[in-house]
């Protein structure tokens, strides 16, 4: 996806009066930011609560049991199923409760989660196991279905068994890699930056530049990065002004000579997952997705820390937005519990339980009424829903010719760090 493509919608998403209305500190202190989301979100749209909640929504559906409905009318289509149900997913990124003892409740199925780092690691497995993988659902981001599909890796939707695609915004289908939807389906989308201690680090980190700085000065042999190639290839080109979607031989040399010649010897880990190292002290300073990030402020308090000396901050000037997806894989041994989980999935007030825990926008219609309705003290708002302002300086990753380069810088940097 090109930069204009779908950003424009995505724009008109993002309640821009969380950024008004809240901070991440008031939030701990309080506990709860009920009084004040519900500020923001009536702010944002979706105050028509005169419409009734919709509890049957049309043949064969049925609504979550005892939950709290959104109003208006959405389709809770629910598909009961059977077995086990196999899912290969980045790490910790549903609701435990989702692929757990819900599922099994709601659908009838036992669900296996396992995890990758990236989305080259997901592929090779893929592609290794001749469609004998094991796996059910897979969540790749969206410019790597086509490859994908191409090497018939996934396998096409029945349509007709995920009848709660309707709930999903259309800013986020049909998307390039996509159009017609038939092998993919939006789960949640997000963006990169960094998250610190300022207990060790004191100033204020906002650039790539500063990222950098901090993490060969104050957080050298403390910091860590995001375990993929593209991702330490495009912090590189965010930081100089460079296109990360570029093939230009002599900055990909130049990414090289500073992130393994300079920057690696100060790396303590290549880590797509910080939080929970993070909530153990193990890092004073992380390159982070947003919604990773959010969760390390809810572990580090678990863990006994104090979240308040903590400090986020989406990189400037430019970072990504990417978009995560749920596929089937080809070979799945119960593609008819994957439709059925998928479709349960977007039910709204699943789609919302799942937002609160991992901390993504999910693309679901109507977001600001779901949030006013469905989780009016969902914390850390401001990490989740971006305004106009920071979603333009975001860029969606295309796979060009220079990605087995980043790859291979990404393997040199570990191999110098010893990581």
């Amino acid at each position: 996806m090109t930069t204009n493509d779908k950003i424009p919608q995505l724009r008109m998403l993002a309640p821009e009066s969380f950024h008004e209305k809240l901070t991440r500190r008031a939030i701990f202190k309080m506990g709860s930011a009920a009084a004040g989301l519900a500020l923001v979100v009536a702010a944002c749209g979706g105050d028509d609560d005169s419409s009734a909640p919709t509890t049957d929504g049309g043949d064969g559906t049925t609504p979550p049991s005892g939950s709290t409905l959104a109003s208006g009318e959405w389709s809770r289509v629910i598909n009961a199923a059977t077995g086990t149900l196999a899912m290969y997913t980045w790490g910790d990124y549903n609701d435990p409760l989702l692929v757990g003892k819900q599922a099994e409740d709601a659908i009838g199925v036992s669900m296996k989660v396992d995890y990758f780092n990236s989305n080259e690691d997901l592929i090779t497995k893929l592609a290794t196991s001749g469609g004998n993988s094991g796996f059910d659902i897979v969540v790749p981001t969206g410019p790597y279905i086509p490859q994908m599909i191409e090497k018939g890796l996934i396998q096409k939707f029945d349509t007709s068994l995920i009848p709660n695609m309707v709930n999903v915004d259309p800013a986020y289908l049909a998307q390039p890699w996509d159009p017609n939807n038939e092998y993919s389906v939006c789960k949640n989308w997000g963006t990169t930056g960094f998250f610190w201690d300022s207990t060790v680090i004191t100033r204020d980190l906002v650039t790539w530049q500063d990222f950098f700085d901090a993490c060969m000065n104050e957080a050298s042999g403390n910091c860590s990065v995001i375990d993929t190639g593209p991702n330490v290839w495009g912090a590189w080109c965010w930081a100089n002004g460079k296109d990360w979607n570029g093939t230009d031989t002599a900055d990909l040399d130049a990414c090289e000579a500073f992130l393994v010649d300079e920057l690696a010897q100060h790396i303590k880990k290549f880590d797509s997952y910080p939080s929970t190292a993070l909530a153990e002290g193990a890092y004073a300073l992380s390159m982070a997705w947003n919604g990773d990030a959010r969760q390390a402020y809810f572990r580090i308090a678990e863990a006994g820390g104090d979240p308040t000396v903590w400090k986020w901050a989406l990189g400037t000037p430019t970072t990504e937005l990417w978009m995560d997806n749920y596929c089937i894989a080809a070979g799945a041994p119960n593609a008819e519990a994957a439709h059925a989980w998928i479709s349960w999935d977007l039910i709204p007030e699943i789609s919302i339980q799942d937002l609160q825990y991992h901390g993504y926008h999910t693309g679901m219609k109507e977001m600001p009424q779901l949030i006013s309705e469905l989780a009016p003290d969902v914390e850390f708002g401001d990490m989740i829903f971006f305004d106009e302002t920071q979603v333009a300086t975001m860029s969606t990753q295309e796979i060009t010719s220079a990605i087995d380069r980043q790859v291979d810088i990404l393997n040199k940097m570990k191999a110098k760090a010893g990581a």
